[in-house]
């Protein structure tokens, strides 16, 4: 690899959750184990029950991690866009892939085996200790996400996601939707229709205004009543 690609990787790792702040040797030694993907529109990048042989990082496009039920419903567990990573727990326990993932659009991904990644943390530990801030965080969103679905109807699910978005975005008023409304439907456990009468329905009751993908958030207090289910 060049040095001016080498440079520009370190950069791009640099500004990554999983490796922010890491000094430059580590930087480097993380980039000397990726190797580019890409991905057309629509393609599998692992499917559910294949081995867990490394993770992936996300430079451009977006990817959903899902699963299919028996029933051949699609519920999507999360959506990843440049600078996310996805699928680092089997790179670490060695097990299968929990659930399959494909582009949404043309991707290009970083990915990295397994067994170098391994190595590498076997020779820079600080690395998988500032891993493990991020897979904690990851693991109370996932919580949180089983909590919705289980727990909470249609109308405190998208509550609860449209908050989401506006703290994830540090802004209180208003939030764009990244994806469309039947990946949506996906995200939170149903179907188009009923997520489009429940938008519907937030915007009848003064909680939201909708201008194409702009949601914008009118009364904050109800919409977090709806969201833990005390409307």
């Amino acid at each position: 690899m060049a040095n001016t690609q080498l440079s520009e990787l370190q950069e791009f790792l640099g500004d990554i959750s999983l490796w922010r702040g890491m000094p430059k040797e580590q930087l480097d030694a993380i980039a000397q184990i990726a190797i580019a993907k890409t991905y057309a529109k629509g393609e599998i990048i692992f499917e559910e029950g294949e081995e867990g042989r490394g993770f992936f990082v996300v430079c451009s496009g977006r990817v959903k991690v899902f699963k299919i039920s028996a029933e051949g419903k699609e519920q999507i567990l999360g959506l990843f866009g440049p600078k996310d990573h996805f699928a680092e727990v089997p790179a670490f326990d060695g097990q299968c892939f929990p659930a399959s993932a494909a582009a949404l659009e043309k991707s290009q991904l970083l990915f990295f085996p397994r067994s170098a990644f391994l190595g590498l943390l076997e020779q820079h530990p600080t690395i998988a200790i500032a891993m493990l801030a991020i897979f904690a965080r990851h693991l109370r969103q996932f919580a949180r996400l089983i909590e919705d679905l289980s727990l909470k109807e249609v109308p405190g699910r998208l509550a609860a996601y449209l908050l989401y978005l506006s703290e994830h975005n540090c802004t209180s008023s208003e939030v764009e939707l990244d994806m469309t409304k039947a990946q949506l439907a996906a995200v939170l456990g149903t179907i188009p229709e009923t997520l489009s009468r429940v938008f519907a329905k937030l915007g009848q009751e003064g909680l939201i205004a909708i201008n194409g993908s702009r949601i914008q958030l009118l009364d904050r207090q109800r919409l977090t009543a709806w969201a833990e289910g005390k409307r």
